[in-house]
């Protein structure tokens, strides 16, 4: 009999999180979640057990040790897109002490395999690093403090940069859900001038990503550290992308391209300056995509 393959999830209860909480399971894992009390959990499977951290260094230890993942997926984080000052301080604990107290957990409790999720935002335009925002440059800062501990401790650290995601049952406020908002309410959308290009790649693919992600890291020595992108490859500008959608969807929408400014470094095309995440490719079309995320007939 095959050995029960074990996990270890944070950001479970988020949209990507959850989706790849649910593909564990119905996988055979035994996934156990790290979760913040009072988090909302309705979209994970009961066969996934939620451990509340309880924000400290050695409670974390505890519960990774409690746990004994063969891998650790990272996804819990902080998303803004232009912070305000008294977003500083949560980005930070949320991005770069809860991640450092997780790489310190894993140590100590010798588990060494851990995927990790990043952005393409950490390459603006088409730099190495120069990061998009704040939220891009604390990404950057968890992978300094990872390369100490795959160094220093051994660990093993596949990261994946991801674009934008999306899907059924997202519930964070980007650009489907505003559209859908404003097709129910006749409301018009002030939208920017809607040149910019967007790479979007459907969570059932991200996921795949993931897996092919935690398949590979398992397999490499001890100390070994790289970063992979995952892109669909095919971008699309966003007056282009709404059209789709509302094509796809039958909806009609007022929009008021250039009703509002490009936000400040906008990214304009997708960087693509980090390589491919080898054995993986995307194979959920625009179209299709859509169709599953609205859960039209085909």
């Amino acid at each position: 009999m095959n050995q029960i393959r074990r996990a270890l999830v944070t950001g479970a209860t988020g949209f990507v999180g959850s989706h790849l909480v649910r593909r564990l399971v119905a996988e055979g894992w035994h996934v156990e979640c790290v979760v913040r009390p009072r988090s909302e959990r309705s979209m994970l499977p009961v066969q996934a057990i939620c451990r509340e951290h309880d924000g400290s260094t050695c409670g974390l230890t505890d519960l990774v040790s409690g746990a004994s993942p063969h891998v650790v997926f990272h996804l819990a984080s902080m998303f803004v897109s232009e912070h305000l000052p008294e977003q500083v301080e949560p980005l930070i604990r949320s991005n770069i002490l809860f991640g450092a107290q997780l790489l310190e957990a894993m140590s100590s409790a010798g588990v060494d395999a851990l995927v990790n999720t990043g952005t393409v935002w950490q390459h603006y335009g088409t730099a190495d690093y120069d990061p998009v925002n704040l939220y891009a440059a604390t990404k950057q800062a968890f992978e300094a403090i990872a390369w100490f501990y795959s160094r220093a401790r051994c660990l093993r650290v596949l990261t994946l940069e991801l674009s934008d995601t999306y899907g059924p049952d997202d519930r964070r406020s980007k650009l489907f859900s505003l559209l859908r908002k404003a097709a129910s309410t006749g409301d018009r959308l002030a939208m920017s001038g809607g040149e910019q290009l967007i790479d979007l790649v459907y969570v059932d693919d991200v996921v795949d990503a993931l897996l092919v992600a935690a398949s590979s890291v398992l397999l490499q020595p001890s100390g070994y550290m790289r970063s992979f992108g995952v892109l669909s490859g095919r971008p699309i500008a966003l007056r282009a992308l709404v059209n789709e959608y509302l094509s796809v969807t039958g909806q009609s929408i007022e929009i008021d391209w250039g009703g509002r400014p490009y936000r400040h470094r906008e990214v304009m095309v997708p960087p693509n300056c980090t390589p491919s995440l080898e054995d993986w490719q995307p194979s959920v079309g625009l179209a299709e995509g859509i169709r599953r995320m609205e859960r039209l007939p085909r």
